[in-house]
């Protein structure tokens, strides 16, 4: 019997399941033990299960398994093996015992030395790997085990610039990756790279930007940094690029403003920028200039596979193969938007990777960092392959270690959750509580959707439990589907495609998703907390969805149907949300999904703006008025209870005021007026007072327009805003 195979490995801290080989004819007659240098540990037998080629034999030990120590199970009949990690790597007690809470993962950096620690608790051995700066090998290094699962050792001399992985042992399997917490890699971030963070330190910018006070100030402009400014009209020298964002004066046709200074011209607070975290999908090494992309475009893709979580992407830097240009490029990015007074948001990726067997998570501490169903097999609520297991302490510290890296090193505003419903509402409280100690006024929004993931609603941190959450926007589907129709059916139209059935909604939509009644729940408990949006750079553009639902229509119309849509954004209470183009119509010629879609596609078409230059004076006024009227950016439930109130209208039309502003605001009383009817609508005024008319049709003035009382005729699929 010496030479029978089997497998042990620890399910549960006082569990062992052992597999044996078909054809052991006295499985009955096995006992098994746990042994090491220092103890021995008896298993009884209380389940056998036969399965097809092995029989699974499950024990209980008499005490708890110690898990900082290695054993070997041992039978009766003299069979030995070592006892191997199973699922007890998802069990709070290995949480507890391993979590390890140092500041200093990662490779720590100075002059004369540099520590190297890495948390790998279910690792036998770990070795780190040292190379030259063109990738040959230079030296194997063995790590020390030391407190809570984490390994380390450290070199002296300067290591600036050098190559290194981790070369990691775990179930006797030994496998080379990436430090997760790297802060530079190589071109497609196939080793990690020992940097001086010093060297990159740049003029920070920040006392330029306005005063921001609450998240409803904020007026969020969502791009992709490829996208803006790699169009051949752009005017920008650095095309697709970081450096694009720190490029002034661009032109394009007929001299229109483009780029950056198009931004400022716009008005907007806050660029939301899809992810730019190294990202698996593009070679970073590939080959551009103006024959290329015109001809054989790179590949493309929005940054939504992340590999390394704390390192700029290189394909958008113009040395993709020098580890320090992203970094400084990336840096020279978000502060010229500073210069500009323009605040960063950040999209974040946290809810899955790229590839679950090739990501170093799995590599360093196999089935941790990720959630697993009933079969034991990887859930897939992302439906990417894999969700990341927030609720897992080391995983959560992971996230809050990566979000405060952004924001303290790269001076980030605002961070965008990507599929945050997957991750658990303690990992975001905790991540809103870290970065209100870095700095109060960093926005946090996220789309919190409900997916299939293996934890309890009550614990996703999804719209429905957007009360545990304050602090944290969540985008409006709600919003969104009522405003413009579903975004999965092309064909379904909503309120500014003519249909009156989803007006309902819109009282308290248009009132930051809030009850209207204080003792009854709304959708989310502040305005705060709403993300108002009709499009973003998912499914189909706005205007290649009218296309569908309205075809029958007139270009023209459409255009005013999109620009009513546009102008409940911005005049709404909450958060309101633009994606780059949708002002003069951005179509993606009726693609729903270019996430890797080349450039014709996706790029911001600067010769489509100056096409629809007369449309883009108004919804800069609408920002402007926004901006200037602090009656449209309330704060607080309480605040929209008590200056909100919902106008009667026909049918097609949608309507309200806001009252009593005289301590708020310079405009006494606001009516905002949304007519959605191919036909004009008569307005009666409420009152017998002599009003201005700011907004009217295509036209709008902080100023005013002209002047009016008791009935004003409403254009047709137009927006009116009145006030004294």
């Amino acid at each position: 019997m010496n030479h029978v195979q089997f497998e042990a490995y620890l399910e549960k801290i006082d569990m062992v399941v052992v597999f044996l080989p078909m054809g052991v004819s006295d499985v009955n007659e096995h006992f098994f033990s746990l042994i090491n240098e220092e103890e021995k540990i008896e298993l009884s037998v209380f389940k056998v299960e036969t399965l097809p080629t092995v029989i699974k034999i499950y024990c209980k030990a008499e005490e708890n398994v110690r898990l900082d120590t290695h054993y070997l199970v041992t039978t009766n009949k003299g069979l030995q093996v070592e006892l191997s990690i199973g699922s007890v790597i998802r069990t709070k007690e290995f949480d507890q015992f391993f979590y390890y809470d140092g500041t200093d993962l990662g490779a720590t950096y100075c002059d004369e030395k540099t520590m190297f620690k890495v948390w790998a608790p279910t690792a036998t051995n770990v070795e780190l790997l040292l190379y030259h700066q063109e990738g040959k090998f230079k030296q194997k290094i063995p790590m020390e085990r030391s407190s809570k699962g984490t390994w380390t050792v450290t070199q002296y001399g300067n290591l600036e610039g050098c190559y290194y992985l981790y070369n990691v042992c775990v179930n006797k399997e030994w496998k080379e990756v990436v430090d997760p917490y790297v802060k530079g890699t190589t071109v497609n971030g196939e080793f990690g790279v020992v940097i001086d963070l010093a060297k990159t330190k740049i003029k920070k910018q920040s006392h330029l930007l306005p005063e921001f006070h609450s998240p409803t100030d904020a007026i969020i402009y969502e791009t992709h940094i490829r996208d803006f400014s790699i169009h051949p009209e752009s005017g920008a020298m650095y095309k697709g690029k970081y450096k694009a964002f720190t490029e002034e004066q661009t032109k394009g046709p007929n001299d229109c403003k483009t780029c950056v200074d198009y931004l400022v011209e716009l008005g907007i607070t806050h660029v939301q920028l899809l992810p730019f975290n190294d990202f698996g999908g593009v070679n970073e090494g590939a080959i551009e200039d103006e024959f290329h992309w015109r001809y054989n475009p790179a590949p493309y893709n929005w940054g939504y596979n992340p590999v390394n979580y704390n390192v700029p992407e290189g394909s958008y830097a113009t040395d993709p193969y020098d580890p320090y240009v992203r970094i400084l490029e990336t840096k020279e990015m978000i502060e010229a938007l500073h210069q500009k007074g323009i605040r960063v948001i950040m999209d974040v990726v946290y809810n899955h990777v790229y590839i679950l067997e090739a990501s170093s998570f799995e590599k360093i501490v196999p089935g941790y960092f990720f959630r697993y169903n009933d079969y034991g097999l990887p859930s897939n609520g992302t439906g990417v392959g894999n969700d990341i297991a927030s609720e897992r302490l080391m995983v959560r510290k992971f996230i809050i270690d990566s979000v405060t890296f952004w924001a303290k090193e790269y001076n980030i505003d605002g961070f965008r959750f990507d599929l945050m419903g997957i991750l658990d509402v303690e990992t975001m409280k905790a991540v809103r509580t870290a970065l209100d100690l870095i700095d109060p006024s960093i926005i946090i929004v996220g789309e919190g959707w409900n997916l299939d993931t293996p934890i309890p609603d009550e614990k996703k941190a999804i719209i429905k439990n957007a009360s545990e959450l304050p602090g944290i926007a969540h985008f409006n589907d709600l919003f969104r589907d009522t405003v413009k129709g579903s975004s999965f059916d092309l064909r379904d139209k909503g309120f500014i495609s003519g249909v009156t059935t989803k007006k309902a909604f819109l009282m308290e939509l248009l009132a930051g998703s809030i009850s209207l009644q204080k003792n009854i729940n709304g959708m989310f408990e502040s305005p705060c907390q709403s993300i108002n949006y009709i499009e973003c750079h998912d499914n189909h553009t706005l205007w290649d969805k009218l296309a569908q639902c309205n075809g029958d229509e007139k270009d023209s119309v459409r255009r005013k149907r999109q620009i009513l849509g546009i102008a409940i954004v911005l005049l709404s209470q909450g958060i309101p949300f633009l994606h780059s183009g949708i002002e003069y119509f951005r179509t993606k010629y009726g693609e729903g999904n270019s996430y890797n879609l080349p450039d014709y596609i996706n790029q911001l078409d600067w010769a489509r703006k100056d096409m629809y230059k007369e449309y883009l004076s108004y919804t800069r006024m609408l920002i402007s008025i926004r901006k200037a009227h602090p009656a449209f950016r309330l704060a607080t439930a309480n605040e929209i209870r008590y200056h909100y109130r919902w106008l009667e209208t026909p049918p097609e039309m949608a309507g309200y005021i806001l009252e009593q502003l005289e301590h708020i605001d310079t405009w006494k009383a606001i009516i905002v007026l949304f007519n959605s009817s191919v036909k004009q609508q008569v307005f009666k005024i409420p009152d017998d007072d002599t009003w201005n008319v700011a907004v009217y049709g295509e036209k709008a003035s902080l100023q005013g327009l002209y002047k009016i009382n008791k009935t004003l005729q409403i254009m047709a699929i137009s927006t009116v805003v009145l006030f004294k």
